[in-house]
């Protein structure tokens, strides 16, 4: 039995449902607080640059009424940075963000920005903030991570998710030897994107993984479910995971 893995709700997409009729319905607090209720380690939310989703009022009622930890998603931008050295929230992880983008297409080209990121980790980290990069899970972006001295670095498992048969073996070894390499570094591993009941367990299955960042498929799944069942049988799953040695769940359960 390894340690319990945190799971992280992302709320965004209850206020996607809420803007797109205006209005204060449905409400992403109540959605955190139910979260809470319903075994969630921590509520994540993603402030836009065109706040198509979570507002400034969003972060601030969630900041001042939620128990859980708050992971603020963010741009590397000045007007994000002093949001969030403003709110102070427990965590902020950066993300590359396009406006034309419907969701977050890939992970940070860390690597690439290590001087236009240094200052803005150095800024967050100084008012204590954890900090994390949304990155792909490769060698460089990891190795540009211990370079910039984060503490956290979450890896994007879009590929994963859409990969089938041998590339879904592939995907899953990239995963796992970037996380071992992050562990090595003592740097914290957390991944998230596109996961779902159907594909969750190999990534859960992973000692090196700390938490998993989930939201769009938990409020689609809520639909017909509710919110409260939708995040338990995530819980589950992620729990039943992590209860095998991940050699053997590897073997049982994914062909390979």
């Amino acid at each position: 039995m390894t340690d319990r893995i945190r799971l992280g709700v992302n709320i965004d997409h209850v206020a996607t449902i809420r803007n797109a009729r205006g209005g204060a319905h449905p409400d992403p607090l109540k959605a955190a607080e139910l979260a809470a209720y319903a075994g969630a380690d921590g509520i994540t939310a993603h402030l836009r640059e065109d706040r198509r989703h979570i507002s400034d009022n969003d972060l601030k009622n969630l900041e001042d009424k939620i128990t859980l930890p708050l992971n603020l998603e963010m741009a590397a931008t000045e007007e994000m940075v002093a949001i969030a050295v403003h709110h102070r929230p427990h965590a902020v992880c950066i993300v590359p963000e396009k406006r034309e983008e419907q969701t977050t297409e890939g992970g940070l080209d860390a690597a690439g920005q290590i001087a236009f990121l240094k200052p803005i980790v150095e800024k967050l980290t100084a008012v204590g903030i954890r900090v994390s990069l949304f990155i792909e899970p490769d060698d460089t972006q990891v190795r540009a991570a211990k370079t910039l001295g984060v503490p956290v670095v979450e890896l994007h498992t879009g590929r994963y998710a859409n990969s089938v048969n041998e590339e879904l073996s592939s995907e899953l070894n990239r995963i796992k030897e970037a996380a071992k390499l992050a562990r090595s570094f003592n740097i914290e591993v957390h991944a998230g994107h596109g996961l779902t009941y159907e594909n969750v367990m190999p990534i859960a299955a992973m000692p090196e993984i700390a938490e998993l960042n989930i939201g769009h498929f938990l409020i689609g799944e809520a639909i017909f479910i509710g919110l409260e069942a939708s995040i338990k049988r995530m819980r589950y799953l992620m729990d039943a995971a992590r209860a095998e040695d991940t050699a053997d769940f590897l073997v049982k359960h994914i062909p390979l």
